[in-house]
């Protein structure tokens, strides 16, 4: 059983610092198949050796995580290196929409910039309503129930290690009822080739 717990205490708003989008998704998360819609935002970690976020890309079609940061600082160069991996899993054919919040770094130009050339479109939450990305927050829950619930590291390093792990368990190795018994990434691969 999930308890309610502050998950949610890292803050990216600082107000209209850049180009904002219209909420496109319109809390419409459901999806035919993978490449279609997706959410990002960045989730906090706090642990002994200090604090670490995770910024991730999850396909709401196949709850994979198709490309993630995780940094000790949730600053431009973590959204570049996600974005670096979301251009490299990204199929040259898909413009999928990405649901996102307010927060400053998915207003930067450059992260504007680099979505629009990818073909990804933007669709943005709307101010103190965390109901609009609820898709990705319900991951970030699974997340911190099943990875961080009584655990803590020494070291960021670590941390990171680890986290990587379970990343890598969540997309390949964790199966879910919703993808009828399949990890994310079958579900991904079979959905593909029936499509093709």
């Amino acid at each position: 059983i999930r308890r309610e717990t502050d998950y949610h205490r890292y803050n990216s708003y600082r107000g209209v610092v850049g180009e904002t989008f219209e909420n496109v998704l319109g809390r419409d998360f459901a999806a035919d198949g993978p490449w279609q819609k997706m959410g990002t935002d960045v989730t906090e970690f706090r642990c002994s050796f200090g604090r670490a976020y995770l910024a991730p890309v999850y396909d709401f079609g196949s709850r994979e995580i198709v490309a993630h940061s995780i940094s000790m600082h949730p600053d431009l160069a973590q959204q570049e290196e996600m974005l670096a991996m979301l251009a490299e899993a990204k199929p040259a054919w898909s413009e999928p929409i990405m649901q996102m919040d307010m927060g400053w770094q998915y207003q930067h130009a450059e992260f504007v910039a680099a979505l629009k050339g990818m073909g990804v479109v933007q669709s943005m939450s709307r101010k103190g309503n965390c109901l609009d990305n609820a898709c990705t927050e319900g991951m970030f829950g699974h997340l911190k129930d099943e990875f961080l619930r009584g655990r803590d590291w020494d070291t960021f390093e670590e941390f990171k290690a680890d986290l990587e792990d379970y990343i890598h368990h969540w997309n390949n190795v964790r199966r879910q009822v919703k993808l009828k018994g399949l990890t994310p990434v079958e579900f991904r691969e079979q959905a593909l080739r029936e499509a093709a």
